[in-house]
């Protein structure tokens, strides 16, 4: 390790993963958006979905960066991959970035006690357009070390994810997007949004 180590401080996540790291949660958000949308409420649950999977992951972005290097480390812009993303920030760094709809980058301010929810690209085709993804990104320009805690909830692996009949026929009828199997669409994000 030798003099490069750096420690990091200790943050007791365990209230917080109690919270985030509940598949039930983000069903019931899914529940919510499906009756939204005028399907019945488990419209996205059972054959249309499969069973869903979930990880949890925690983010840790450095401090120790020159004040110049800062804003080139973290995230860079994406769409979330699945269905809907619960991340939580830290209460007092702002870094996470959202991009209006006029292409201005704007910050998702923290607020204590609460969660961003992030639509994916899944929910995108599911509801043929009617939620679009937010593109996001983490600029970290704090002189502190950040965490996020991100729960990405995902249809099945090999769920084959197409336009519901319900969304369809309230954007005119056709399909705006062709089907996805949602494994393969992960794999295809992840191979273009990192260095392998």
């Amino acid at each position: 390790m030798g003099s490069d180590f750096k420690a990091i401080p200790l943050i007791d996540i365990s209230p917080l993963v109690e919270k985030i790291d509940d598949p039930n949660l983000s069903r019931k958000i899914m529940r919510g958006i499906a009756l939204a949308l005028g399907g019945a409420i488990d419209a996205f649950e059972g054959e249309t979905a499969g069973d869903p999977f979930w990880v949890l992951r925690l983010i840790g972005y450095p401090v120790d960066i020159p004040e110049e290097q800062r804003t080139d480390t973290g995230c860079g812009a994406h769409t979330d991959y699945g269905l809907l993303t619960l991340v939580n920030q830290d209460d007092e760094i702002c870094a996470l970035e959202v991009q209006n709809r006029s292409g201005e980058w704007i910050y998702a301010t923290p607020i204590p006690g609460t969660f961003v929810c992030n639509i994916g690209d899944m929910l995108k085709v599911w509801s043929n357009g009617i939620y679009q993804p937010t593109l996001h990104r983490v600029v970290n320009n704090s002189p502190r070390y950040r965490v996020s805690v991100a729960f990405f909830y995902e249809s099945n692996f090999d769920a084959a994810i197409e336009p519901v009949q319900f969304c369809r026929e309230k954007t005119g009828g056709a399909a705006k997007y062709e089907k996805v199997v949602y494994g393969e669409h992960l794999v295809q994000k992840v191979q273009t949004n990192f260095v392998v």
